[in-house]
């Protein structure tokens, strides 16, 4: 196995009131590749710390690191990939290759009302009540074993108002305009989120679009070999590329196996 020191790094980060665990099935399944998974405040085992942005950049920022020697795929799904886009815009040089999974809904749009009504009734709801229907619908929609096993309390709902609203007022498409490095629009055929794929795509410098036939908003946890197979062409891409990382000419290739 490639030492670690060298190995080309995947960060993990996850969505909605996930956490790390989101992505313990995939660890071991990418020989030679370092993975690094962090919780976003309020998440996880940060659960008690306050979400803002300045603390969700700087855990992105930790995990991406700043060994330029090695190569860096950051990934992020739903709320955790709208929050890696906006640092690939701010940090355009820090890594190689943006991977979006679920997060390219224009939050401009029809998103802004979804979540502000979530947030709205939640507290009637209650956090603990709305955990459990969550995870009883993950389940119906394909969310099987381990991940199943290790889905959630309603804890990481207190951070769901700071999150989506710096999502809502920051994260539409005109920010992967700033990002310096290709970009993988991923999405599932059934998911929601994939509304305005064609807005991300059009707006970043390299963009490549895949759909995952018959996955939901859910197809990190649902369609893990899939998604497996795309994050490892990722690496193996960038690996094989980042010796001419500077002669990116801004063209596009969308493509939709």
């Amino acid at each position: 196995m490639k030492d670690m020191t060298e190995a080309p790094r995947l960060v993990l980060v996850h969505g909605t009131r996930m956490n790390a665990h989101q992505w313990d099935v995939y660890r071991g399944l990418l020989p030679g590749v370092e993975i690094v998974t962090p919780d976003l405040p309020g998440h996880g085992d940060r659960v008690g710390e306050e979400f803002t942005r300045e603390a969700a950049l700087a855990t992105i920022a930790e995990a991406v690191g700043t060994d330029r020697r090695r190569p860096v795929v950051l990934v992020g799904h739903s709320l955790g990939g709208y929050l890696a886009m906006l640092y690939a815009a701010a940090h355009p040089r820090a890594i190689d290759r943006l991977v979006l999974v679920g997060a390219t809904a224009d939050p401009a749009g029809p998103l802004t009302l979804v979540y502000r009504g979530f947030a709205a009734v939640l507290p009637h709801v209650g956090p603990e009540r709305m955990a459990r229907a969550a995870n009883r619908l993950m389940r119906v929609l394909g969310v099987r074993g381990e991940m199943a096993d290790a889905l959630p309390d309603g804890a990481a709902y207190a951070a769901l108002p700071a999150a989506w609203r710096l999502v809502i007022d920051e994260c539409g498409p005109g920010l992967l305009t700033h990002v310096g490095c290709p970009v993988v629009l991923v999405n599932g055929q059934w998911d929601q989120m994939r509304i305005h794929a064609r807005r991300y795509a059009a707006a970043a410098p390299l963009a490549q679009t895949v759909t995952i036939p018959r996955a939901t908003h859910l197809l990190p946890s649902t369609h893990a070999p899939a998604l497996l197979e795309v994050l490892r062409a990722c690496v193996d891409t960038t690996v094989q590329a980042r010796p001419s990382r500077a002669t990116y000419d801004g063209a596009r290739d969308h493509f939709d196996p």
